[in-house]
């Protein structure tokens, strides 16, 4: 598994969306690294890190992930996933617990029928062709050890995409404080992302004697899926208040 290590600080593993690495996840890796010790990851088959004979699953990436921070001598750290890193973040909090501080889970979601419904009824359509002239399959080719191994990934990632997903009752036991990030446009629906919320003991009235959760929602505006990773200085302006535990004054603290 190729990785890169930048920064000073707490660690803080940061894992790329699908057909993604390291170089396409863009500012947010070095801003990151300004207060954390920043680990960014590439995925089975992704970037510069060989695929090796197995089907690419959520399970099996944070499976890896696990393995990574023990080979490291990770013995805990916060996650920062993007879209199917996010899910893998969670699959990581859920199968190894005691290997996340926090969670940072952006633009993904705990149930195949929390995506949009466009999305749905698009999963059944996709073939390998469609994939093959995208420009990420252009940056694979620049990185890969295996060159012509793009639409072998693009396989299984559409396999991925057909992969049962239901994880309300794991979600309800987890005792890691999430930051959940969604665009307003986004793959998942408002009403999947604020059930997540919900899950993880959000919706409450903060003014009214009951402590804040220790999960917190950020939506934000005008944003698709692939937009949410680029806005770099919201993102930290998310970020850093939940890693650092610090929460915004009222009128009656």
């Amino acid at each position: 598994m190729y990785y890169e290590v930048s920064g000073k600080g707490g660690p803080l593993i940061v894992l790329h969306g699908a057909y993604m690495n390291i170089i396409s996840m863009g500012e947010i890796i070095p801003k990151l690294a300004r207060a954390h010790k920043a680990y960014a990851l590439e995925f089975q088959g992704h970037g510069r890190t060989n695929d090796i004979d197995r089907p690419i699953t959520y399970p099996n990436l944070a499976d890896d992930i696990a393995a990574f921070m023990d080979e490291v001598g990770l013995k805990k750290a916060d996650i920062f996933g993007y879209s199917l890193g996010a899910i893998t973040g969670l699959q990581l909090a859920i199968r190894h617990p005691e290997k996340v501080n926090k969670l940072i889970f952006c633009s993904g979601a705990y149930d195949i029928e929390g995506w949009q419904p466009e999305f749905r009824k698009f999963i059944p359509q996709m073939t390998v062709e469609m994939f093959l002239n995208m420009p990420f399959a252009e940056d694979y080719r620049k990185l890969a050890p295996n060159p012509d191994g793009f639409p072998a990934l693009v396989e299984k990632l559409i396999a991925l995409e057909k992969e049962p997903m239901a994880l309300e009752e794991d979600v309800k036991k987890l005792k890691t404080p999430v930051l959940i990030i969604n665009g307003d446009a986004d793959g998942a629906t408002l009403e999947h992302i604020v059930s997540l919320f919900r899950l993880l003991g959000g919706g409450v009235m903060g003014d009214m004697d009951k402590p804040l959760p220790n999960s917190r929602l950020a939506i934000m505006p005008a944003t698709s899926h692939t937009a949410v990773i680029t806005q770099t200085d919201l993102l930290i302006a998310f970020i850093e208040p939940f890693l650092e535990g610090e929460t915004p004054k009222g009128f009656f603290e």
